[in-house]
């Protein structure tokens, strides 16, 4: 494995860090700077990805004719890694990066015809209907139903920790069509618009305040058969393949080097138990060595997926590895943020960040006074917020499961 990147890559770079220094305003970096969780600002997220889809690159993953770009597996980690470090907003996943894969693999020419250029556009814009309250990490045991009645399917039931989907007008969701003898069978997967009669919304108030997340109620809604994705009672098939996309693809590394170069300069600001400046705290800056290095192992594993993908080969369980250990040192690093923020880390005040939702109840200052600075403000919502990467796109449990059949045969 060759580490060191191409003249035509180091051009690639340079060409990435020209246009983000040209289109990545300083209202665009704050929004990324100051997130408190995966998900940027809706509207801040949306305007990004219009200047992105301007430029040609707001799906480089997809294929050239879709609206993709021509890239090579190297340029695409370039392309997230130069991304990151210069503090763009995250665009939401549900569309671009993953609905979107199973439309161009499974869907028909008229579902690819309709949602793809939408998508890309912003005027679609998808919320994901998995998880029900007794169906998470067993999704197979969904129990939502779509009974067959004419051209459409009625569907009735709910889905829970929807994110986003106050702000979405589509739905891609997996529903029971049919009860067979093996749970993964009997499932469709299904395209479902959130403006039809008998969907109600109910936001969820999370730990950090915010509602990003819903629970999602279907009453008698009807579907057109039109709109399913693969074949009836094959929903699994396409779910699976989706997954792929959820739970890798990215640079996970630089996002958490960033994080830990930010506790680190405000570790230097800070004083520690014995009234020395945190960051020569020994506790405290070997608890910051470990997790750089940790990381710095990330980063060495991605290469490493990266150099097989590029020469055609599949990562396997490689993936549920980084899985692990990208979720588990965030968490890891918003700790120590926390403990960086000090006091001033306790007081809650979501008006200083760049949250992914509403924040219910709560009411500003009217003067916008901050304790401290913005990162204190962040530091504790992040924290609560990155407590759910160990559960979502497949819980750290699983993951580890497929490692210990996988990789060592137990």
């Amino acid at each position: 494995m060759d580490l060191q990147w191409s003249a035509s890559d180091l051009a690639f770079r340079d060409e990435v860090r020209k246009f983000l220094a040209a289109k990545l305003t300083p209202e665009l970096q704050r929004a990324g700077r100051l997130m408190t969780s995966v998900y940027a600002d809706h509207e801040a997220s949306m305007q990004w990805q219009r200047i992105l889809h301007e430029r040609g690159w707001a799906a480089p993953a997809w294929p050239v004719a879709y609206g993709g770009c021509d890239w090579s597996l190297t340029q695409h980690y370039i392309f997230n890694r130069e991304s990151t470090l210069a503090g763009a907003p995250s665009l939401s996943p549900m569309g671009i990066k993953m609905v979107a894969h199973a439309i161009i693999k499974f869907g028909t020419p008229a579902q690819k015809d309709y949602f793809l250029p939408r998508i890309l556009t912003g005027e679609v814009f998808f919320c994901q209907g998995y998880s029900e309250p007794e169906a998470g990490s067993d999704l197979a045991a969904l129990s939502m139903s779509a009974r067959a009645d004419g051209e459409d399917l009625v569907c009735t039931g709910s889905k829970i920790w929807t994110t986003h989907a106050r702000e979405a007008n589509w739905m891609f969701a997996l529903v029971r069509t049919s009860r067979k003898v093996k749970k993964q069978q009997g499932i469709t997967f299904l395209l479902c618009e959130m403006c039809s009669p008998g969907i109600e919304i109910r936001p969820l108030v999370m730990t950090s305040g915010e509602e990003v997340q819903n629970q999602v109620f279907f009453d008698e809604v009807r579907v057109p058969r039109a709109n399913v994705v693969g074949e009836i009672d094959d929903g699994w098939t396409v779910a699976k393949y989706l997954l792929e996309f959820e739970r890798g693809g990215g640079a996970a590394a630089p996002a958490l080097q960033v994080m830990i170069d930010g506790v680190c300069a405000a570790a230097a600001g800070q004083s520690g138990p014995d009234g020395r400046n945190l960051s020569e705290d020994p506790a405290f800056a070997r608890k910051l060595a470990t997790v750089r290095i940790r990381t710095e192992v990330l980063e060495i594993l991605e290469y490493k997926v990266l150099a097989v993908l590029a020469a055609g080969g599949n990562p396997g369980a490689k993936s549920s590895m980084l899985k692990v250990l990208s979720t588990e040192l965030s968490q890891s690093i918003t700790e120590l943020a926390l403990e960086a923020a000090g006091p001033r880390g306790r007081v809650y005040q979501p008006h200083a960040t760049c949250p992914g939702g509403p924040v219910a109840g709560f009411e500003p200052p009217a003067d916008g006074y901050v304790s401290g600075e913005a990162w204190q403000a962040v530091a504790p919502l992040r924290y609560f917020n990155d407590r759910a990467g160990s559960i979502y796109a497949g819980s750290n449990e699983i993951q580890r499961n497929i490692l210990a059949r996988a990789a060592l045969g137990l």
